[in-house]
C-alpha cells in the first residue's frame, strides 16, 4: 500500500492505565484498542500511523522534535501532562505542521482549575 501521509499518534502519562484506572471516567478500554481502532482508520485511509507511548515528558519531546519533516501531522492526548507539560506545549506550539489534542473526557468539566 502507498501511503499519502504519515501521523503521529502521541499519548502521555497513565494512558497504559486505561482500562483499569477510574472506567468510571475514561471507560474500558484499553490504550492498545484505542490505538488499534485509530490504526484501522488510518489503514482505511492511506495513512501511515507511528504511535509513541511514554510515561516521560522528555520523551515526548523528543518525538515531536523528531517528526520535524518526518510527520505530516500529530495527534495527541498529552495524559497527565496537559495541564502542566510546558516543555510539550513549547515543542507542539514549534512543530510546523497540523497538530489535533485529544482527550477521553471533557477535561474543562472535569477538574475546577
Amino acid at each position: 500500500m502507498l501511503y499519502a501521509h504519515r501521523v503521529l499518534l502521541l499519548t502521555g502519562p497513565n494512558l497504559s492505565e486505561l482500562g483499569v484506572r477510574q472506567p468510571e471516567v475514561y471507560g474500558t478500554q484499553t490504550l492498545a484498542d484505542i490505538v488499534a481502532t485509530v490504526q484501522a482508520a488510518a489503514d482505511r485511509h492511506g495513512i501511515w500511523l507511528d504511535h509513541v507511548d511514554s510515561q516521560s515528558e522528555s520523551a515526548l519531546v523528543e518525538a515531536v522534535h523528531a517528526a520535524r519533516g518526518t510527520e505530516d501531522a500529530i495527534i495527541v492526548n498529552p495524559g497527565a501532562l496537559t495541564h502542566y507539560g510546558w516543555s510539550l506545549g513549547d515543542a507542539i506550539a514549534s512543530y510546523p505542521g497540523y497538530v489535533v489534542e485529544v482527550h477521553l473526557s471533557n477535561v474543562l468539566a472535569r477538574e475546577e482549575w
